[in-house]
């Protein structure tokens, strides 16, 4: 759900989507980074980069001898991963610009990874076509999609919650993150000229915090501006109440749920 709440942002904001979102994108961040296969010294792209947590990663393996990039149209995510990225590694470059107009020379990256952006590019041709300038020949990319909501308890909840008292704009907003299909995202890689292009899925069991505190906090993060304007902070609480009560049978004794989060990785090269 990589920025699904741009159009109706939460009091928190990308602060609260870089905190709230983190322990779902973990896991998957960890395995996008497997796929494209870091070495030290490696010049990496993170692709719509929200508020930076492949882009951080990327850096931690690519270290000192390494550059790490990262582009996001969002100007407010691109504050927050400036702000919240730790200088530990040589500086990572954010900026902000569209994925089909990307500020680099052509052949500049050894890699590109793009954590659950691809849904979100208003033409995915363009975007991968952009992409595939910039890398070099022999480069790697790496993107990770969300597998059908329909599949993930958590997300449904979530679905469930935002039909009930989020109104259509906000069940709109929210299908979008589950648009593109690991098949699309294939098919738009070979269109752009990339090579051995594979996909596969992998689920996660990720255990969330307390769900009495994290499902608004979560919903708020994503989604609190469009709850609140179709039915004010009540809308927020009822939403979140929704999802708790959704999941009930996974919660834990000490409120905790472990549920099973699945997305397709697809990796090419250039």
């Amino acid at each position: 759900m990589a920025h699904g709440h741009r159009d109706g942002e939460a009091p928190e904001g990308p602060e609260g989507y870089d905190t709230h979102h983190a322990p779902i994108m973990e896991p998957f961040v960890a395995e996008l980074m497997a796929a494209v296969d870091l070495a030290p010294g490696d010049v990496v792209l993170d692709l719509a980069c929200g508020t930076g947590f492949a882009a951080r990663a990327a850096a931690a393996l690519v270290g000192p001898a390494g550059r790490v990039f990262g582009a996001d149209i969002d100007a407010d995510m691109i504050r927050v991963a400036r702000d919240r990225h730790p200088r530990l590694y040589p500086d990572i470059a954010f900026t902000v610009a569209p994925a089909d107009h990307l500020p680099y020379d052509t052949a500049a990256f050894d890699a590109v990874v793009c954590q659950e952006g691809a849904p979100f590019f208003p033409d995915l041709d363009a975007a991968l076509a952009e992409t595939a300038r910039v890398t070099r020949l022999g480069g790697r990319f790496a993107a990770t999609v969300w597998a059908p909501v329909d599949r993930q308890p958590y997300f449904l909840a979530q679905q469930r919650a935002l039909r009930q008292y989020g109104g259509p704009d906000a069940v709109r907003h929210f299908a979008r993150a589950f648009a593109t299909t690991a098949e699309q995202l294939t098919t738009a890689l070979r269109t752009a000229g990339y090579g051995r292009i594979a996909h596969r899925e992998v689920t996660f069991g990720i255990a969330l915090p307390p769900l009495d505190g994290f499902a608004r906090a979560h919903l708020s993060a994503l989604w609190g501006g469009l709850l609140t304007a179709a039915g004010g902070e009540e809308a927020v609480t009822r939403a979140a109440d929704l999802v708790r009560d959704e999941l009930a049978t996974h919660i834990a004794a000490d409120g905790t749920s472990t549920l099973p989060f699945t997305a397709s990785v697809v990796t090419a090269t250039r």
